[in-house]
């Protein structure tokens, strides 16, 4: 199995692109279209399936990671402004990405509106031979995503303290 992608509802299309494509170097490979609530086609078809009646319609943009993974970002008509995580709750807690650029990005983060959730981890601080780094950060709508210096293999192969 592999992953495909992931879907964000965020508040702002046009800050959430300008955050994704700039903050994280997604690139954008759907720009920004209008999704309407209707029967008549196979999308409106499906949104109605998921999203249930009275949705009445959504912005969409469409992103991939350096790796091919998609990010959909959705701007529905009828929002929140922010994301507010609820840890007694289920579902999709973060996600996560992968980079060269450590500092940078989350330098980035904070300049496109997004916050440092932590102080930077190292997972393996006594051994210089594996420099590991996260973090957690979030996006400027709530979202909470946390950023890796190496591979998921890397960081979990081995015990860490």
């Amino acid at each position: 199995m592999k992953m495909n992608h992931i879907g964000l509802f965020v508040g702002d299309m046009d800050k959430a692109i300008e955050f994704y494509t700039q903050a994280l170097g997604l690139r954008l490979i759907m720009g920004n279209t209008k999704i309407e609530e209707e029967r008549q086609t196979a999308i409106g078809k499906m949104c109605i399936a998921v999203f249930g009646e009275g949705f009445k319609g959504f912005n969409i943009a469409h992103m991939v990671t350096t790796d091919g993974i998609g990010v959909e970002l959705f701007e529905m008509k009828d929002r929140a402004e922010r994301h507010d995580v609820d840890f007694s709750r289920l579902g999709i807690f973060h996600f996560c990405l992968q980079t060269d650029d450590f500092e940078g990005v989350i330098a980035k983060t904070e300049k496109l509106g997004g916050k440092v959730r932590m102080d930077i981890m190292r997972y393996h601080p006594e051994d210089d031979s594996r420099p590991y780094k996260m973090v957690y950060l979030e996006d400027p709508f709530g979202n909470l995503f946390e950023l890796y210096s190496h591979t998921y293999e890397e960081t979990y192969s081995s015990e860490y303290e």
